[in-house]
């Protein structure tokens, strides 16, 4: 389009130069076409380096860190290279959902986009360095539930986390927060879980609807939860490498984000983070409502290796979620193959794991070939 526009400017600007007095009617409307084209030109070049009026931007992270010293995480580093490997961190299981220990790299068919693939490397560490974000919850409907998260949520760091592992927090409501960065402290952790306050945004959190409920606001904009896994996915996640893992704490329910679902979804997958939704749901916030958010939740968690599990607002049932999420997280195998389809256009990659024994496979769906430039 801009070649075009360039060239008939050009051609009309020829033609003027070459012009005689004679042709001074032509001229003038030559002139006219020619003043029309400058007009246009400049018109969508200014466009193009400006927003479109209304149009929604990209959702931010607020850092309500502090701006800590620096010298708090110099001992974790990660080692950040690149290379045309796709790994896969999986958990097999039986019919009973009782995980199966002792596999080995021959217990395993490997397919992408219905193609056979060759493994390349096995592992069944349970030690692997990760890498892992909690993200809480702070909207209206989550008032009688986020003390109990936030205890039960920091026990579970102090259970989970090793001295090569490292951690943040996120906090969502109206806004999203980045409440503690990357770090292996325990106590720095659990200080920024302790910064989630519940947030309406002056809405009060007495009625549904002002934190995540079903009924509808004049201003919708209450539980920016799409918005806080794309920004945990994309932001904090996706330049780390290895085992990474997100634990949501919410109700599911989403109010005001500028995402969808859908791009929450393909942001983790593009991040290899699997999703965890600890579904905490105080049932008395909606009354007889009822509430919507697990089939999203689900599709959340399914689709990046991970599971939801319903807690509703008990606080053994919290607590037995937490104690799945470790074993697992403790007990993933780990896959390595190099595609044989090494085109890197960032399209989808449906992946297919099979036990040979018939046990249940929970990996993720696929991944998005991306070409990374060498750090």
């Amino acid at each position: 389009m801009w070649l075009g526009m360039l060239k008939s400017f050009k051609l009309v600007h020829r033609e003027l130069q070459e012009s005689t007095p004679k042709s001074l009617p032509e001229n003038r409307l030559m002139l006219k076409a020619y003043c029309l084209t400058l007009s246009l030109v400049l018109t969508l070049v200014i466009a193009a380096g400006s927003p479109a009026a209304g149009q929604d931007t990209t959702p931010t992270l607020r850092d309500q860190t502090g701006n800590q010293n620096q010298d708090q995480d110099q001992s974790v580093e990660t080692l950040k290279v690149r290379v045309n490997v796709v790994q896969l961190f999986f958990n097999v299981k039986d019919k009973k959902g009782a995980l199966i220990p002792n596999q080995t790299k021959t217990d395993f068919d490997l397919l992408e986009d219905g193609k056979p693939q060759t493994i390349k490397y096995f592992t069944a560490e349970s030690n692997l360095p990760l890498t892992l974000g909690i993200l809480i919850d702070s909207s209206g409907s989550q008032a009688r539930v986020l003390d109990m998260e936030k205890e039960v949520g920091s026990a579970f760091l102090s259970d989970i986390l090793r001295p090569k592992d490292e951690a943040f927090v996120i906090g969502f409501d109206v806004n999203v927060d980045l409440l503690q960065d990357f770090t292996n402290d325990v106590r720095r952790l659990k200080a920024g879980l302790n910064k989630a306050k519940i947030n309406t945004g002056g809405g009060g959190g007495s009625l549904p609807g002002l934190g995540g409920g079903p009924v509808p606001t004049s201003n919708p904009r209450g539980t920016l939860l799409y918005d806080a896994v794309y920004l945990a996915a994309h932001d904090e996640l996706a330049h780390e490498v290895g085992r990474k893992a997100m634990i949501l704490l919410t109700d599911g329910e989403d109010q005001g984000s500028q995402l969808r679902i859908r791009d929450a979804i393909e942001a983790a997958q593009k991040s290899d983070s699997i999703c965890y939704v600890l579904l905490i749901a105080d049932r008395g916030f909606y009354g007889g409502f009822g509430y919507t958010g697990d089939s999203e939740m689900k599709k959340l968690a399914n689709e990046t290796g991970g599971r939801m599990i319903e807690v509703g607002n008990k606080l053994d049932k919290l607590k037995d979620a937490f104690e799945q999420i470790a074993h697992e997280l403790r007990s993933q195998y780990n896959i390595g193959y190099t595609p044989t389809n090494s085109t890197q256009d960032g399209t989808f990659r449906k992946i297919d794991l099979r036990s040979k024994q018939g046990y249940k496979i929970q990996t993720r769906s696929g991944y998005y070939a991306i070409a990374h430039e060498k750090d």
